[in-house]
């Protein structure tokens, strides 16, 4: 085993002060392992030991009752004294003595105030596995942290105190590493010692430390399951510390997250009834976590993986296992891995390996004044046959070392951290020799074909000569390289300045990997040769790829965060509700279709009628004659082909009033995703005997009078949302939008007598079967008379009763419409009242009316919202009436909702939740202060338009570098992201994921008008409300 050189135990502390902000690589099992490398003698003694000491570790681990009596063991102190007076001894007797002392004593240690903070698990299953070695290198590590603070003197008495605040203080470093050097004196970051505050401090015994619910910290944490969550991916770090330096949350928020995540709670279902858990985050927030979560464990999957495929293959050594534990990305377990793995070319490092030179690489380290190179030629074996080949192999295999230390990758991005990095893209010869032939063409050569691939040239124009700062680069910019590159059309270098390795190699000749002992000037060259040699060929490409991959990283996020945000938005659109609507889908050569939809969205006519053609006027006398039998005053006309023909047909009429006395006036679409629709297997569930053309304009009408129960029928990414959706990965694009897709079904709510199969599987705790289960048991049985008869439904257990119930509402006013209609199903009071259950018996399901089921409120908090009723002196049937919500509001100000809250042994979140739930009105529906789609009964053409020209708009759908707003001239104008500035925005807006989104009314400025090419320049005035 090559043994890395180092400088001093203060040398190496200064360079993790100055390099601790990188989490890539400075891990702490990493530092665990260079302070093994510093003690090599402690090493080899320990080596042979392994076996013995894990049994010991076990032993001990197995016994969590002595926390306190083995302390006056401790004075085991004086063994560390016997290899001093006996030196011959030291290999037989004191040495195996030695490493098990510091195990048992940070046993012994643990269970005290810090256990709960410092993840026990992680520390002590995991040392146990790794062996006795890591264990002792630990201990080593502190003892010298204290030389550094000058407690050397004192580090080896048996006092107690002493010990306990040098285990005290790895304890905290490890929980937290942006203490680690507080040790290290004022001089160090600007930190000061704490020990007492950090030794107090427990998730057992909670205190005032950024946590604002404090009742449900300890009650989650003292889980087996939150506890079991800190070694449970089996890897050397802790996973909660590194999800919360990930995510920016705080760790006891990360544990009730995954928590809640491993009991297989739904994110609206945590958003809305667990507040106090989640330190009311967002369904967003929750999401990256969960997201982070989700890869984190991908990531110890592959990582075991990887070892196991290892060790099948001979290639596993303690050290690399090691290296590959202490992986956080997947592109450090990649530059790691990659040289191992099957079918890839060996690499110059194994090579030599193979030769039997690693010795002589550790040699030019350790002690190059005894390296001779003469005496490793073995003439006739290749690589080994002249000094040369072996100074080579020698080279390759110190490359390789410095391209894998922890250390050295650390400082170098440090100094990448304080350089000018840019990244360029340029024009590929590829693409210049096609544009060439294009031009050489004949003309009767297929045109189409060329044509087509000078378009794709010509959109990356941009990008021909483009050079941009690592930190300063824009999301679109990047998706849009990348697409340039893969499509071959652009090449992408990162450029790092040449300072960097020139800085790098000095500090590795001089510092890093610098020979102990004095070096003859030909070993000199030998190292400066090999550092160079590991920067061009291992460590930049490296840099290069890890930059791109950022870059990408943050692209995709913020892609994926921009089409969240639009289809939120558009899901959440206001419903037109009241009143008759006719759909149109615009055509030329198979005319227009026509649907008349009622106000519940029944089908009433379909018809085809040619408008654009000749014979207008009798077309005209028909769409007339409809409007007027069925009273319909809406259109909704799709925003496809011929939509500016078929705006300019009605908008004639309306002029004219040729409609009268019908008030007619109609509204643009979005058509996007409805002709994939009419041919889906929904569609045609629901329309059977209808033509996809006409089941098309069926769904253009029902965007306007429900668009969420529409749209949710359709394939998020076909909605017309965002950019760039085909250069993000599918996968996380996909979770995201279904995510959404959950939350606004969820916290809108759904009436479930009254809504589709399809609406029904967005719900929270619901899926495809369960719907369809809970459809047919509606179909067979009648409507829900209450909450309580889900659990009747097929598939239906405790869980997803407790995710889906809050969401569901039982309206009385449907089940008095229902109970008005003849039907042959017998009522539901003559059915079984108790689930059919295997193995247990089930409780009896009531068949009366409850009338906290229409409210937000969910079932396990009935009683609680039953005590509030009385106590303000109301009753549950004045739900959402006038004199209950006075009552709410006389109570809450004689006494505050905290009081409440206490009297009534709930939480306040829950409280205000059941406040908001009685108070709300019957049929209420968060999208009613939602903006709904703009009815006009004009048109304006682009001609018509001047530069300076004041006009309103709609948002229709907002990209990474701006907004484009429907003004009413059949095309769309670009609001540049730089007119969006705060000063034009409401103060509820003003936050970066709230600035803009689809439905947005806006009052504009006409800066430019491009006719030939279709292009409208607009500046944002102000938001309208």
């Amino acid at each position: 085993m090559t043994q890395r050189p180092r400088r001093t135990t203060t040398a190496k502390t200064v360079e993790y002060k100055e390099l601790d902000s990188d989490l890539s690589f400075s891990q702490t099992m990493s530092s665990e392992e260079e302070n093994e490398d510093w003690m090599p003698s402690r090493q080899k003694s320990n080596a042979p030991r392994k076996p013995a000491g894990t049994k010991a570790i076990s032993k001990e681990s197995k016994a969590p009752k002595v926390p306190k009596e083995p302390k006056p063991k401790v004075p085991k102190e004086p063994k560390p004294k016997v290899p001093k007076e006996p030196k011959p001894k030291v290999p037989k007797e004191p040495k195996p003595r030695a490493p098990r002392k510091p195990p048992a004593k940070r046993k012994l240690d643990i269970p005290e105030a810090s256990q709960d903070l410092v993840a026990p698990e992680l520390l002590h299953s995991k040392r146990a596995r790794i062996g006795p070695e890591k264990s002792n290198t630990t201990v080593q590590y502190q003892n010298e942290e204290a030389t550094a603070d000058g407690l050397n003197e004192k580090s080896d008495e048996p006092g107690p105190s002493r010990m306990k605040q040098e285990r005290l203080s790895f304890t905290v470093s490890e929980a937290h590493p942006d203490n680690r050097w507080v040790k290290d004196g004022p001089s160090s970051l600007g930190y000061s010692v704490k020990k007492e505050e950090q030794e107090d401090f427990t998730f057992e015994d909670p205190c005032t430390m950024k946590q604002t619910s404090s009742q449900q910290l300890p009650r989650t944490l003292r889980s087996p399951l939150a506890k079991s969550l800190r070694n449970e991916l089996n890897m050397n770090w802790d996973l909660i510390e590194v999800l919360s330096t990930l995510t920016g949350v705080e760790q006891w928020v990360s544990v009730n997250i995954v928590t809640l995540l491993q009991e297989e709670n739904t994110v609206p279902f945590m958003v809305r009834y667990r507040k106090d858990m989640i330190n009311h985050m967002d369904a967003d927030g929750v999401r990256d976590v969960h997201l982070v979560y989700e890869d984190l464990c991908a990531l110890a999957k592959k990582t075991q993986s990887v070892i196991q495929t290892l060790k099948k293959d001979g290639n596993l050594t303690a050290e690399l296992e090691q290296n590959l534990r202490n992986c956080r990305s997947a592109e450090e377990l990649d530059h790691v891995y990659t040289p191992y793995k099957k079918g890839s070319k060996l690499t110059k490092a194994r090579r030599a390996k193979a030769l039997g030179l690693e010795d002589a690489a550790s040699a030019l380290l350790e002690t190059p004044h005894m390296l001779y190179l003469n005496k490793w030629v073995q003439p006739g074996t290749e690589g080994l046959s002249t000094i040369e080949e072996v100074a080579t192999g020698i080279e390759h295999i110190l490359a390789d070392m410095i391209a894998k230390d922890p250390d050295t990758l650390t400082f170098v991005k440090h100094l990448c951290e304080n350089s000018h990095i840019t990244i360029q893209s340029a024009v590929s010869k590829s693409a210049l020799k096609d544009k060439e032939q294009e031009k050489k063409a004949p003309t009767h050569s297929k045109p189409g074909l060329h044509q087509n691939k000078k378009q794709d040239i010509e959109k990356f124009r941009l990008y021909f000569d483009f050079t941009c700062a690592i930190h300063r680069i824009q999301p679109h910019q990047t998706l849009a390289i990348n697409r340039g590159e893969s499509l071959k059309i652009l090449t992408v270098k990162v450029n790092i300045p040449d300072r960097v390795k020139t800085d790098f190699t000095m500090w590795c000749i001089n510092n890093r990997w610098k020979s102990k002992t004095f070096a003859r000037e030909e070993l000199r060259f030998m190292i400066k040769n090999a550092v160079e040699d590991s920067y061009k060929r291992l460590i930049l490409p490296f840099l290069t790829r890890s930059y791109r991959t950022k870059l990408t990283t943050s692209a995709e996020k913020e892609s994926i965060a921009m089409f969240v945000r639009n289809l939120r938005q558009r899901l959440l659109a206001g419903p037109v509700r009241g009143c008759v609507l006719m759909g149109v889908d615009p055509g030329f050569k198979h005319g227009c279709k026509v649907a008349i939809l009622s106000p519940t969205s029944q089908i009433l006519h379909t018809d085809i009628f040619n408008l654009l053609n000749s014979g207008t006027h009798q077309e005209a006398d028909k769409v007339r004659h409809l409007l007027i039998k069925y009273g319909c005053t809406k259109i909704v006309i799709g925003n496809g082909t011929a939509c500016r023909e078929t705006e300019s047909f009605f908008s004639d009429l309306i002029s004219r009033r040729y409609f009268d006395p019908l008030d007619v006036s109609y509204c643009i679409t979005n058509e996007a995703g409805a002709s994939i629709y009419s041919v889906s297997p929904e569609a045609v569930k629901e329309m059977p005997d209808m033509d996809p053309n006409l089941r098309s304009a069926v769904s253009i009408g029902r965007r306007v009078q429900d668009p969420m129960a529409e749209l949710v029928k359709i394939d998020p990414k076909h909605i017309g949302i965002g950019t760039y959706q085909h250069d993000v990965a599918a996968g996380a694009l996909k979770a995201a939008l279904d995510g959404v897709v959950q939350e606004c079904v969820s916290f809108v709510g759904v009436d479930i007598n009254l809504c589709s199969e399809t609406l029904m599987r967005h719900v929270a705790g619901l899926n495809a079967g369960r719907a369809r289960n809970i459809a047919e048991w509606r179909e067979q049985n009648g409507p829900f008379i209450n909450r309580e008869q889900l659990k009747l439904v097929k598939g239906m257990g405790p869980k997803s009763f407790q995710q889906c119930a809050g969401f569901i509402r039982i309206n009385p006013q449907t089940l008095e419409s229902s109970s008005s209609l003849p039907h042959s199903r017998p009522p539901i009071a003559e059915k079984t009242t108790t689930k059919k259950c295997k193995g247990k018996s089930c409780a009896a399901v009531p068949t009366t009316v409850n009338p906290l089921d229409q409210t937000c409120i969910h079932p396990e908090s009935y009683h609680v919202a039953q005590r509030f009723v009385s106590l303000v002196g109301a009753s549950v049937d004045q739900i959402g009436t006038v004199k209950l919500s006075q009552c709410v509001d006389n109570t809450v100000k004689n006494s505050s909702v905290e009081e409440l809250s206490k009297t009534l042994d709930t939480s306040s979140e829950t409280l205000k939740l059941i406040i908001d739930g009685l108070t709300q009105p019957p049929g209420f529906d968060i999208r009613q202060n939602f903006r709904q789609a703009d009815f006009k009964r004009g048109i304006v053409s682009m001609n018509d338009l001047q530069v300076g020209a004041v006009l309103t708009g709609r948002v229709e759908n907002t990209a990474l570098f701006g907004a484009f707003v429907d003004i009413g001239v059949g095309r769309s104008g670009l609001i540049h992201k730089s007119k969006i500035t705060l000063d034009k925005l409401p103060p509820s807006q003003r936050r970066r994921s709230l600035v803009l989104g689809p439905g947005e009314r806006v009052e504009v400025r006409v800066l430019d008008v491009d006719r030939q090419r279709g292009r409208i320049g607009l500046d944002l005035i102000r938001v309208l409300q």
